[in-house]
Parts: C-alpha cells; sequence; structure tokens
C-alpha cells in the first residue's frame, strides 16, 4: 500500500493546487536561468557575429564594448599591410533613438563595410546591403518589415529595412541593425547643420567624420593571433586584443555587475522555494498527525511514516517542477528578453529542486516521528 499516493488521491484538490502555486515558483526559477544564459549569450553575440580575430582599438582604450574608442579611418589600411593579416574591416557601434509610425524605436547601430569583416552573421529574410546609401539590415525584434523606412539622425535619412535578422541583439536587449560605414560614420561622427555652422564661425574649422570604432582583422592560420596583436600593440596610438580578450572582456567586466544580480536573484528564489516547501510539507504533516498516530498505534515503522513525507514532499517538487518548465516553454515566445537554456542548466534546476524537497521534509519527519501513538486514542475517545 502507498499511502502517500493515497493521501494525494484523498486531497486531490488541495494537491494540485498547492502544486499550481509551487510550479509558478519554480517556473521562475527555471526563468531566471534562461535570463542568465540569455544575458551572457547576447552580451558576447555582437563579438562573435563579427567572427574576428583581432579587435584593434584606440590605445589605452578597451574598446569598443567596453568603453568610446575611436580611430583614424585610414588605419584599415595601415593593419591590413601587418604580417600575418588576411582580411581587415572598419566598424563603428552606437545606439540611436528613432520614431517609427508614431512609436518609439531603440536600435543598436552597426557600421560596416561590405565585402569585409563584420558585417551581419546570417540574414533570416530578404538580401544584403547593396547600394552605398541608406538601406538597413536589423533584427525581427525591431518590428520593422521589409521595405520599411526607418528615420535616422539629425537630418532625417530614411532607411529602408533590406533584410532581417533573427537573435541579433544587445546584452540590454536592444535589436541590432547594421547599415553602411559610410552611413554610420554620418550619424556618429556628422554634427548637425546649425552646430557645423557655429563651429565654422568660432574658426574651428571642418570636421571630418572619417574615424571608425574598431578594426576587425581575420589573421592567417599559420600564424598566432597573440603575435600579430603584439605587433598591432606597438604602435603608440592602438591598442589590439584578441577575440578571446575581447570575450573575457564583455562577459567579466561589461556585464559582470548584471551578472552578480541574476545570480543573486536566482539564489534568493532558491531559498524562497525551499522555504515554501518546507512549510507546505509541515503543514500537511501536521493535518496527518492524527492518522501518523494511528499508524504508530498499529506498529507501523518509523520508516513507513519517513516514506509517506519524502514522497510527497518529492512528488510537490517535481510535479511543480516539470509543470514550471512547461509554463515556460509555452510563454517564453512572448518574454521581452531572449532565454536561453542548456540542458546542463535545466539539470540543475532539477537536482536543486529534489535536493531542496528532501532538505525541506526533514522539518515534517521530524514533527512526525515525534507524534504520541497515545494521540490515535485520545482523538478517537
Amino acid at each position: 500500500m502507498n499511502l502517500a499516493y493515497r493521501d494525494i488521491k484523498h486531497n486531490l484538490l488541495r494537491f494540485v493546487l498547492t502544486n499550481f502555486g509551487l510550479s509558478l515558483l519554480l517556473g521562475i526559477v527555471i526563468m531566471m536561468t534562461g535570463v542568465y544564459g540569455g544575458l551572457i549569450d547576447d552580451a558576447l553575440r555582437q563579438a562573435r557575429a563579427a567572427n574576428a580575430d583581432i579587435w584593434v582599438v584606440e590605445a589605452g582604450t578597451k574598446g569598443p564594448f567596453a568603453e568610446a574608442s575611436r580611430i583614424a579611418g585610414d588605419t584599415r589600411e595601415l593593419v591590413s599591410r601587418v604580417y600575418g593579416i588576411e582580411r581587415a574591416g572598419s566598424v563603428t557601434y552606437q545606439s540611436v533613438q528613432a520614431e517609427v509610425n508614431g512609436a518609439p524605436l531603440r536600435l543598436f547601430l552597426i557600421g560596416f563595410e561590405p565585402g569585409r569583416p563584420g558585417g551581419p552573421r546570417k540574414i533570416d529574410a530578404g538580401r544584403e546591403i547593396l547600394r552605398s546609401h541608406y538601406e538597413m539590415i536589423v533584427d525581427r525584434r525591431a518590428g520593422l518589415k521589409i521595405g520599411q523606412e526607418v528615420p535616422l539622425g539629425t537630418r532625417g535619412h530614411k532607411f529602408t529595412v533590406v533584410g532581417l535578422m533573427q537573435n541579433e541583439v544587445t546584452s540590454a536587449g536592444d535589436p541590432v541593425a547594421y547599415i553602411t560605414l559610410r552611413d554610420a560614420q554620418a550619424l556618429q561622427f556628422e554634427s548637425a547643420p546649425p552646430s557645423a555652422r557655429r563651429e565654422l564661425a568660432r574658426g574651428g574649422g571642418v570636421q571630418t567624420n572619417d574615424q571608425v570604432n574598431a578594426i576587425i582583422a581575420k589573421v592567417s592560420p599559420y600564424v598566432p593571433a597573440n603575435e600579430v596583436a603584439t605587433a598591432l600593440s606597438r604602435w603608440k596610438h592602438l591598442a589590439a586584443l584578441t577575440q578571446a580578450q575581447q570575450e573575457t572582456m564583455l562577459s567579466k567586466v561589461v556585464i559582470e555587475r548584471a551578472r552578480k544580480q541574476q545570480l543573486l536573484i536566482m539564489v534568493l528564489l532558491v531559498i524562497v522555494s525551499a522555504v515554501i516547501i518546507a512549510l507546505i510539507v509541515y503543514t500537511l504533516t501536521m493535518d496527518k498527525v492524527r492518522s501518523i498516530a494511528t499508524l504508530k498505534f498499529v506498529g507501523a515503522p518509523d520508516r513507513t511514516i519517513i516514506g509517506l513525507i519524502v514522497q510527497q514532499a518529492l512528488s510537490m517538487g517535481i510535479f511543480g517542477y516539470f509543470a514550471g518548465l512547461a509554463l515556460v516553454i509555452v510563454f517564453r515566445p512572448f518574454f521581452p528578453r531572449r532565454l536561453i537554456f542548456d540542458p546542463e542548466s535545466i539539470v540543475a534546476v532539477f537536482v536543486i529542486t529534489v535536493v531542496m524537497c528532501l532538505a525541506a521534509s526533514t522539518l515534517g519527519i521530524r514533527l512526525a516521528l515525534k507524534v504520541d501513538p497515545a494521540e490515535a486514542l485520545a482523538s478517537s475517545g
């Protein structure tokens, strides 16, 4: 006879309602693991999308993602002549705010040279950029359609969407858009007409927008990237980071505070879940004090009573886990941030849930073992 099954069957409605609430809590724990995975993946996504071996930035900076970096536009030609460099491309990175159909739209804009490193990794729909001006490839999360126009910059130039990407967002959740380097330089470095006229009136001269944020370089497979980066760093006005150094900078420095916040929230949710499971098990055990006393009176061993409580705790945890996982999967497409799950994190949450249930059941077990068999006679009297 399975006492836990009989008790659950006898109080089925209470068991289902209790597990529904528990599944919501465990679903939030599972969701937070997805948010954490998405945060890491989004932070590294743009660095990996460039498919670079070396990042050449302004001397004294760790740009272009960690801090501002500006170098002359002709630096690409200099970098291309360095021994070991196969291909190089200039890129710019900037966040822009636009308004489309009366609604605000925030984009992370990447300027690149078509045909050189730094362009979009994969186009999900539409085509590549073919014109030198006013064409854009954007992620689907921006809510834009092919052929739609987006006004950008102080001059209000309209960029036509010619291609769509999938899952290309920043660590802040902003959709990524690609335009030509010339257009990006005009948006980032060109002053608005009133400002330009004022600067000329002050005798400041005409400002050039032939600047970039970084040079992306592909290194020959026969030459170590570290050696090329060391050679480039000898130039006093430049600094060079390998792809591994760039990823470390992003994951360990740029998003370090956000990563710790996510971990802290996950730990707090696990603790809250354990406390709630312990209280539920304790309450269910208190409701069964008479039944436990009767079992002891008829000679049932302690392991039978312990098994009853442990089985109920595990059934609640496992049921709540899979119900919470199902809820997360169903509502995942509607979540404002990308949720990235890997098998290791899913298994880890399941193991944590089982351990929580076993630890929480000890509170009910202690109560059950203290029950006096004489209470069965007192209750029935």
